[in-house]
């Protein structure tokens, strides 16, 4: 099963985690700067050592992938919104997508590795596992002073960006999520909504990731962010405990949530978003008994366009889907 339909480590808050390395090659220009050519050369020294790196990674060309797939990977936060939009890209991607690196997106190398919940000390240790292979193969840029550079100047150094996506409905509905977020903020972290930078939360949504990578060592940026998402947690679960006094008004809403979502027969994926975060909290409290937690993953991904269309097997409009959307909700409900 793909790490993301899995259950993890304090997932009832935190969904997933990723820790992420920029690398460049020290023979080439960053990809902003670097030609059609040396493009193609850097994916072609990245593809002739791919079976060497292991961890049944496979070369896949963007411009091989049809449009919905790229967008269903965006979904999965697996890569980037930007990255769709590269005509010399290509990645290496295992089968269970818990490893992924774009290659030529902002940086010529950005590896990354994913688990769900709250996982961040073994995702780093195998994303430097991975690094230490590549580092034996290529000559990556770096500075004596400095640290690896990046074609981004806040990612020098270590160039590592370490994320946990984390769901806080209870902070939303006690009115304290905004207290929060400048907490966050405050601590050297950024607190953004589910696509990073410049984007909104979506159904309670968020993502909270280091802001510095010059001047800290890997291991400070992983136990840093940690100490802050386990203050988010204990923030959430104590505004989670707060609601469940009051709890008839709790499972009110989380049940007229559960119902709408078993009964309708057209939804739009953001009214969708918001039922399944009243679900989410539901199922996590005990309240809905009916689902389970891979059923409450598997709705989050199927709810989003390109993985439904993915998941129906065909091309839906925007009308086609918001039809489609519930059947396929209500399937997921039923299975055993």
């Amino acid at each position: 099963m793909n790490w993301y339909l899995q259950n993890g480590k304090d997932s009832d808050v935190v969904i997933s985690s990723r820790v992420r390395l920029a690398r460049n090659l020290e023979e080439y220009p960053f990809p902003t700067r670097l030609s059609k050519q040396g493009a193609n050369e850097v994916l072609e020294k990245i593809k002739e050592i791919t079976p060497s790196i292991g961890y049944g990674l496979k070369f896949v060309n963007l411009s091989d992938l049809d449009d919905i797939t790229k967008v269903s990977l965006v979904e999965k936060h697996i890569i980037s919104p930007e990255f769709v939009a590269s005509k010399n890209g290509a990645m290496l991607i295992n089968e269970e997508e818990n490893i992924c690196m774009m290659l030529n997106e902002e940086d010529h190398i950005r590896m990354q590795v994913f688990a769900s919940g709250l996982d961040l000390e073994n995702l780093k240790n195998l994303i430097i596992e991975i690094d230490e292979k590549l580092d034996g193969m290529l000559h990556y840029a770096v500075h004596e002073k400095y640290g690896y550079l990046t074609a981004c100047p806040t990612n020098v150094g270590t160039g590592m960006r370490a994320s946990v996506m984390v769901h806080l409905p209870a902070l939303t509905m006690t009115g304290n999520i905004n207290k929060i977020l400048n907490i966050v903020n405050g601590f050297g972290m950024n607190i953004r909504g589910i696509y990073g930078e410049g984007t909104q939360s979506q159904g309670d949504i968020y993502q909270i990731s280091n802001n510095q990578t010059l001047g800290l060592t890997e291991n400070d940026i992983i136990r840093n962010l940690n100490t802050i998402t386990e203050k988010v947690i204990q923030q959430e679960r104590m505004a989670r405990k707060y609601l469940a006094k009051n709890s008839i008004d709790l499972e009110d809403r989380v049940y007229r949530a559960y119902g709408t979502l078993s009964y309708a027969t057209k939804l739009s994926s953001d009214e969708c978003k918001k039922l399944l975060s009243y679900v989410k909290l539901g199922t996590d409290l005990g309240i809905i008994k009916e689902l389970t937690d891979s059923k409450v993953s598997k709705m989050y991904l199927y709810n989003q366009p390109a993985n439904l269309q993915k998941y129906v097997g065909k091309v839906l409009d925007g009308y086609e889907r918001d039809i489609k959307r519930p059947e396929v909700i209500k399937q997921i409900i039923k299975e055993k």
